[in-house]
């Protein structure tokens, strides 16, 4: 039962604290509740899918199906979170304006929104994939009753979710006007953290075998298993042994997210400063 509860409330907290960052995000928006709902629901409904198929995915790929599903989840996270950022470095002020006055006119939450609500699906997704073959292995192996592993399972959802709900208070009591850029940094990090996890299980799978030794180990500071080191792994991809292909992985896509949200807040600047022109040419 404990080990259940240790691994479900894992599962769900990291799931949680990227659901809560993208509800953060989209905070004052109308709607937002049906599609990061959806995404959820979605996530759980691919789930239970895949847990149908479990052995067989698992048995993929020489025993690696489960790391590549992971990565491919993952990856598609990742495109989904750097056009979130980009798109808010464009229309982040105008959001914040209209914040408390949405109401017919969700132009500037739509698109946005449609993205957030497939990251989390993608989240809870990739976590309900490892709670459906975590509790696969138990079944396989026996080693616990049906009733002690769903009291496990139970006790970590319910504690994985208030931890969660906690977490996510405390994020929207952030006063508005530094709602976008603590977020935006935040989606930027988490985006980051997952390029580097998807290398990590690249590389743990044989597929990529390039830079696989650690830069530095920070485990006598911040161990990857300490509670602190699983938030800080989930928000910002904190690793004690990151190798040197998952340093180069997170810090290009930070560069990567920086770079398009100038090029496109540059276009955004000139599009406005010639509309300007024009408006004061034609007076």
């Amino acid at each position: 039962m404990l080990a259940a509860f240790i691994i479900v409330f894992r599962e769900v907290l990291e799931a949680g604290l990227i659901t809560g960052v993208m509800l953060a995000a989209s905070e004052g928006v109308r709607g937002r509740g049906l599609v990061i709902s959806l995404g959820i629901v979605g996530g759980i409904v691919g789930s239970a899918i895949i847990a149908l198929f479990a052995e067989q995915i698992a048995n993929l790929f020489e025993g690696s199906g489960q790391e590549l599903l992971n990565a491919a989840i993952l990856s598609v996270a990742v495109v989904m979170l750097v056009w979130t950022v980009v798109w808010m470095a464009s229309h982040g002020k105008e959001m914040v304006s209209e914040m408390r006055a949405v109401s017919s006119d969700v132009k500037a939450g739509r698109r946005p929104l449609a993205a957030l609500g497939l990251v989390v699906g993608m989240a809870v997704l990739r976590e309900g994939v490892e709670i459906v073959l975590f509790m696969y292995g138990i079944a396989i192996t026996g080693g616990e009753g049906p009733l002690n592993v769903g009291l496990g399972f139970l006790g970590g959802v319910v504690a994985g979710g208030l931890v969660s709900f906690v977490l996510y208070r405390g994020l929207v009591a952030i006063p508005v006007k530094h709602l976008f850029k603590t977020t935006t940094v935040l989606i930027t990090l988490l985006a980051a953290g997952l390029t580097a996890q998807v290398i990590g299980i690249l590389q743990d799978a044989g597929f990529i075998q390039s830079m696989i030794d650690p830069v530095w180990n920070s485990s006598w500071l911040l161990a990857d298993d300490s509670a602190v080191g699983r938030v800080l792994r989930t928000l910002v991809g904190y690793r004690a042994e990151p190798t040197g292909m998952q340093v180069i992985g997170y810090l290009g896509t930070v560069v990567v997210i920086v770079v398009m949200s100038r090029i496109v807040n540059g276009r955004l600047q000139s599009r406005k400063a010639s509309g300007a022109a024009l408006a004061g040419g034609k007076r």
